[in-house]
């Protein structure tokens, strides 16, 4: 990519894209192009043709989707699979015929198998049922990965299916009826403090900006006493093990990506593999475990409880990212110091 050429990032309001748009412009990047989504249904096939042929976007960053925790994607499977379908078809289709360079698109952890052999190898791609609370979403995003494998051996396109982790950071979706599990436990652990230290008001404006706040969490909220702060229950045993991801780090191995060249992908990638590559730190940690990182960060004192008679999803989510090792980028950001960057950024928001 050319600091001149002109480079759509798909949206561009999300935790990748924001991310994408920052570090592009931080390197001097002066031709982003995005759109909000009142100014562009990417559901909408016609109107993503015009947009392709009005603004003619040499490179694609393709991280808009329809994205959610455990319970949304166990509450809206239909909503899931039927967007993030049409967003991809439309994109990965127009991208093709407008003649775009290069295009990278996001698939998601939950593509393998739950069952799969961990840590999870490219290799791995449907080789074994899916983990049914999300299954939907994944068949999505698998969807997406063979589109591009399939227009790159018809039609010799250079499109590039990644694979990240879990992925926080600034701009992340902290709506606890649709977040995923690291943002979840930010705003339970800071709406705990909030009540124990007796301040409705400040709980009230984080509702405001943050989403509602589910009934039996607010029930909760309002019977936090006692010597220890209170105590926040979460879903689930604690004993599933994740990985997880700075945006920041992921938007730097995209860009990193979208530089190489495509032999070089390729010979990485490997003949009998699939042409992806995932993108992780390489190491996870018990939901648990997770659970008093955050609380630390967040300065929540009181007890941590988990509904073990709440589903789990996955035993298991780690990432072999050797692939990318061997493409010269590994993750820079800890996980203390990512949830502490991401539980600043949140409590600056009003």
């Amino acid at each position: 990519m050319k600091k001149h050429d002109r480079i759509f990032i798909a949206g561009h309001q999300g935790l990748v894209g924001s991310a994408l748009c920052r570090q592009l412009a931080a390197a001097g990047y002066m031709a982003l192009v995005t759109r909000t989504r009142a100014d562009l249904d990417l559901t909408d096939p016609g109107a993503v043709a015009d947009f392709f042929s009005r603004e003619k976007p040499k490179y694609v960053f393709l991280a808009a989707a329809r994205v959610g925790g455990i319970h949304a994607n166990n509450t809206y499977p239909a909503d899931f699979i039927y967007q993030n379908l049409q967003i991809q078809n439309s994109v990965i289709h127009q991208a093709f015929v407008h003649g775009v360079k290069r295009l990278l698109f996001l698939g998601s952890s939950c593509i393998y198998p739950r069952e799969c052999l961990q840590p999870m190898k490219e290799a791995a791609l449907m080789t074994g049922p899916l983990e049914p609370t999300n299954s939907a979403y994944a068949t999505a995003k698998i969807a997406g990965i063979e589109m591009c494998r399939a227009y790159n051996r018809q039609h010799g396109t250079r499109f590039i299916p990644v694979m990240p982790t879990n992925l926080y950071g600034p701009n992340d979706n902290f709506d606890l009826e649709t977040s995923h599990v690291l943002p979840a436990l930010i705003r339970k652990f800071h709406l705990a403090k909030l009540a124990a230290n007796g301040n409705p008001s400040a709980i009230t404006a984080d509702e405001r900006r943050f989403g509602p706040i589910p009934r039996e969490i607010r029930t909760s909220l309002e019977d936090l006493t006692g010597p220890r702060g209170g105590m926040v229950m979460l879903w689930g045993s604690g004993t599933p093990k994740r990985e997880f991801l700075h945006v920041d780090d992921m938007a730097a191995a995209c860009i990193h990506l979208m530089q190489l060249p495509l032999e070089t992908l390729r010979a990485i990638a490997g003949p009998d593999d699939p042409f992806l590559f995932n993108i992780g730190a390489g190491i996870d940690l018990t939901i648990r475990e997770l659970a008093t990182i955050v609380s630390r960060a967040v300065g929540f004192q009181g007890e941590i409880l988990f509904d073990a008679d709440k589903p789990d999803g996955t035993p298991r989510k780690l990432l072999d990212v050797s692939k990318l090792h061997n493409l010269g980028w590994r993750a820079r950001i800890s996980l203390e110091e990512g949830i502490r960057r991401t539980y600043e950024w949140y409590t600056e928001q009003k």
